[in-house]
């Protein structure tokens, strides 16, 4: 069965927002990092998951928790990502939202890998807490949010009358 299309502007109705907006690759792409963040967030509460489950403390570089044997985490680490995760999602639904909430979320991220790179990981500054596995995750999500918020910001189009065509 054929997808219906918008007779203003010749694109499918699932390319359009009720607004008139075209979706844009930014929209899946922040739900997408919105998902991860949940996922993340609620694994970071499940023991085996997490290592060392009992001593995962509520903040601060006391706690032991790793979420995969890999990344410390804490309760509030995993609520940050699961507020993050709600973002994602939420802001998915606009294409300008969308593109914010990556470059935006980006540049959080980048901060946060300065931020652990420069304070000492057994002081009591790292409140987060934060590891060399974390600052390098940081790091890796800045960069692909900021690229790909920059990168799918070019395909916004406002749905309407298509413009008519230079060559007659």
């Amino acid at each position: 069965m054929a997808t219906p299309l918008d007779p203003q502007a010749g694109r499918s109705a699932q390319d359009v927002t009720p607004g008139g907006v075209s979706r844009t690759p930014a929209q899946p792409v922040a739900g997408v990092f919105g998902v991860v963040f949940l996922v993340v967030g609620i694994a970071g509460f499940i023991p085996g998951l997490t290592t060392n489950f009992d001593q995962l403390s509520f903040a601060g570089h006391h706690s032991m928790a790793m979420l995969l044997g890999l990344f410390t985490v804490s309760v509030l680490h995993n609520i940050v990502h699961l507020l993050f995760g709600i973002a994602g999602l939420a802001l998915a639904r606009t294409p300008g939202s969308a593109r914010g909430f990556l470059v935006g979320g980006g540049v959080i991220y980048l901060v946060l890998w300065i931020y652990g790179l420069v304070i000492d990981h057994d002081s009591a500054a790292n409140f987060v807490p934060l590891n060399t596995a974390d600052d390098w995750l940081h790091l890796g999500l800045a960069a692909a949010m900021i690229v790909l918020g920059l990168v799918t910001a070019r395909a916004t189009r406002v749905a309407g009358p298509s413009a008519p065509d230079s060559r007659r």
